[in-house]
């Protein structure tokens, strides 16, 4: 998959307003992703993606670059996307479902590892995608 479908595939079922938003909203997705998940995962989920959606993952170093990614539940997740995001709680909650879908769509399994990484309040944001409702 590349950039420019990845980015319209966000944009189209977050149904935002531009191409814009739809990369704002996956760049505050899987930065908050990377800073959670272990390194090593992120790095290998970043390897997956096209390139320029792939170095959100690595922007952050977590826990002085031991690997072990910071802990946090679902409620900080929200709020961090939200808040790089400038968007409503609610839409950031939707919108990282969307971002995650898409994600794993492009990488064809490495997402499980990543939901294998989280703790149980985060898997729902994995397993929604972009339709149905969110289990929590």
């Amino acid at each position: 998959m590349d950039h420019d479908y990845f980015i319209g595939q966000v944009q189209a079922r977050a149904q935002l307003a531009s191409r814009g938003e739809a990369e704002g909203l996956t760049r505050a997705t899987l930065e908050t992703l990377g800073e959670r998940i272990p390194e090593q995962v992120a790095t290998h989920l970043a390897d997956q993606l096209p390139r320029e959606i792939g170095e959100n993952l690595r922007r952050t170093v977590t826990m002085a670059g031991a690997g072990t990614g910071e802990r946090f539940g679902l409620d900080e997740f929200v709020r961090r996307v939200s808040a790089r995001g400038q968007m409503a709680e609610p839409n950031a909650v939707y919108g990282s479902r969307v971002v995650l879908e898409v994600t794993g769509e492009a990488t064809q399994g490495v997402l499980d590892k990543v939901r294998d990484s989280l703790p149980s309040e985060l898997r729902p944001l994995v397993d929604a995608g972009s339709t149905g409702e969110m289990q929590t």
